[in-house]
């Protein structure tokens, strides 16, 4: 039996699950991800997450710098493909995703229509869904509007961060990106159009978007602390020094100020009008991360104080 010819996209570490599972199921002609690029003081071109992974298989890799480079899209044309598979990548151009001969899916990390975007993981646990889960589309010119082939469900965690989801997800995403190169090969699926009424955006993340603000109710700060951990990572100024509050839930009130923090017991607690959030893990300016305890351990500043 002749198996079917998929082309695998992808870049980051998460990535790299559905690389090595469609790489067991499939004949994989290509991977195609970013350029190395240069990282560190010495600016030393490093590669991507999935390609490491794809050379470690022995498979062929693609690294354009433009994909609507002729030469690259001859190459992937001479390649008799069936599927494009892409999974944290960059957006195709159509003369690039009406290639193969079955169809090009991408794996979005959200139960779409919500969250389409870049940073679908971050805000579910931002806008305190208790639900998220990966979706497979048909790709088409919008972004993240494509039919949907399947998708996977998961339970948020009370007090779960972006990257313990981002790590649960990663399996999910392999497994629904098997599955729907099977459906898509075997043509026993039904496609599901997207309710554009609603759709909600995740977009990027950037460093100033996320400073801490202490008006925000007890459930919607810890929701933005726990969705911006561990990267880019919700952060305030602690006596003077910037610090970032990486993991956090919901505690018995206090009696104290709102907007007004408090260090007793072990525990670091920040008071908000409706409520109290403690600190489960920290990390101080210049050092590395750590769990509340250690960090209390060696601070020697205020016991209370306001948040600013």
């Amino acid at each position: 039996m002749i198996r079917p010819r998929v082309v695998f996209m992808g870049t980051p570490e998460f990535s790299v699950p559905t690389l090595i599972e469609l790489n067991n199921m499939f004949d994989i002609p290509a991977v195609v991800t970013v350029p190395d690029k240069p990282k560190g003081r010495g600016q030393k071109l490093l590669p991507s997450p999935v390609k490491i992974a794809a050379e470690e298989l022995g498979l062929k890799v693609l690294q354009p710098t433009d994909l609507k480079d002729e030469a690259f899209i001859e190459e992937l044309k001479k390649m008799d493909i069936d599927i494009f598979c892409i999974v944290a990548f960059r957006i195709l151009p159509k003369s690039v995703f009406t290639i193969p001969r079955v169809a090009s899916f991408n794996i979005h990390t959200s139960l779409l229509p919500k969250y389409r975007g870049a940073a679908p993981i971050n805000w579910a646990i931002i806008k305190g869904e208790k639900k998220t889960g990966v979706t497979s589309f048909i790709l088409d010119e919008n972004i993240d509007t494509g039919n949907i082939v399947g998708t996977r469900e998961v339970t948020i965690g009370e007090s779960m961060t972006a990257g313990e989801l981002h790590d649960e997800l990663m399996p999910l995403a392999a497994e629904l990106a098997v599955d729907t190169c099977e459906q898509l090969m075997k043509g026993n699926y039904q496609l599901k159009k997207q309710d554009n009424s609603k759709a909600t955006p995740a977009p990027k993340i950037f460093r100033e978007d996320c400073k801490i603000d202490f008006n925000l109710g007890a459930e919607d700060l810890k929701n933005f602390i726990n969705g911006m951990s561990p990267i880019p990572g919700a952060w305030t100024e602690l006596e003077g020094k910037k610090i970032k509050m990486l993991k956090s839930e919901i505690f018995p009130k206090i009696n104290i100020k709102p907007k007004h923090y408090l260090i007793k017991n072990d525990n670091f607690l920040l008071q908000t009008t409706s409520g109290t959030v403690k600190l489960l893990i920290i990390q101080p300016e210049g050092k590395k991360v750590m769990k509340i305890k250690d960090f209390l351990a060696g601070y020697r500043g205020n016991k209370e104080g306001k948040l600013e």
